[in-house]
């Protein structure tokens, strides 16, 4: 009788709210139930062999609650949180912390907390920060919803229209208020740039939010991938991997870390977010001229993102090397 090979189980916790799904992940991989290599991904097991952490707060789970007026009155008191038990007692070694946020000025300091925090519970902890305990780049996720096969055997989506910018109305760093400012100028300097995203300011004429990132990207040549930090060589983010998935030549804003991960010519660098960068943009995306050139770049670096960076391949390298 044929035995069921069983691969390691690699759960998951995080802080981002909307990511406890069964199926996390099982998008970024051609095997049924999230397999890849030697692992399989189910973010919700109860037993895992494995478990990332993925943003997780570690020093929003220590601090003590908020209470209502209520438990104040009846005398309730702060009880520790027993993070042991909430990793489920598995070794240090089988506990992995990435830290995926970019060290903006305002959350440095809880990023640091984060890390030190980790390091009593987790054998690996890293970020794309030059103070995490390993630096080191955020394996790739995307958001664009295709399955895997059609984005690694696909033939590129047809090309109907310039330019696209996703974006959204965040506006709680001085970083993210630069980007506003940015978007503020190409609508006003009437860039043939369609703008997409959730919470825009008043005044952007935006197309509204997306579902699938996919559908505001691959009918452009290009898109404007802007990163909410570009001042260290580690961070790099989703804005690149999903436009390149969805044959964009990305006109990228960011820090170093995109040329040691891609090969050249895969994208375009956006010199600045100001009316030299407003020029630049014009210039390129007047004509395709600039994506025929780039195709083969793009087609490689797209190999790259869905067979090396892809967060499921380091996963599985990191617990080959376990």
């Amino acid at each position: 009788m044929k035995s069921f090979d069983r691969p390691l189980l690699v759960g998951m916790a995080s802080s981002y709210g909307n990511l406890p799904q069964a199926d996390w992940l099982w998008k970024q991989t051609p095997r049924p139930f999230g397999r890849w290599g030697n692992i399989q991904m189910q973010a919700l097991a109860p037993t895992p062999d494995y478990l990332l952490l993925y943003q997780l707060d570690f020093h929003k789970l220590l601090a003590p609650p908020q209470l209502t007026w209520r438990q104040r009155l009846r005398g309730r008191r702060h009880q520790p949180v027993n993070i042991a038990a909430q990793l489920r007692h598995l070794p240090k070694d089988q506990v992995i912390f990435l830290l995926r946020e970019p060290p903006l000025p305002e959350v440095l300091a809880a990023n640091q907390h984060n890390y030190a925090l980790a390091q009593d519970y987790c054998g690996y902890v890293s970020g794309p920060d030059d103070s995490a305990p390993t630096p080191d780049y955020m394996p790739a996720i995307w958001y664009v919803d295709q399955p895997f096969q059609h984005l690694d055997q696909g033939p590129p989506p047809e090309k109907l229209r310039p330019c696209s910018w996703i974006t959204s109305g965040i506006s709680r760093t001085e970083n993210h208020r630069q980007r506003l400012e940015f978007l503020q100028q190409v609508q006003e300097h009437e860039l043939p740039v369609d703008i997409y995203g959730r919470g825009l300011p008043i005044g952007i004429n935006g197309l509204g939010p997306l579902q699938n990132k996919w559908s505001g990207m691959a009918p452009y040549y290009y898109n404007l991938a802007i990163e909410n930090y570009a001042e260290n060589d580690w961070y790099v983010s989703e804005k690149l991997w999903d436009a390149l998935l969805s044959w964009c030549l990305p006109i990228y804003y960011g820090g170093s870390a995109a040329d040691r991960l891609l090969p050249p010519g895969s994208f375009l660098r956006l010199p600045s977010q100001d009316e030299q960068g407003l020029a630049y943009i014009r210039e390129v995306i007047a004509s395709p001229d600039a994506w025929y050139e780039a195709k083969g770049a793009i087609a490689e670096a797209r190999q790259i993102i869905l067979h090396k960076l892809n967060l499921l391949n380091w996963l599985s390298e990191y617990v080959e090397r376990a």
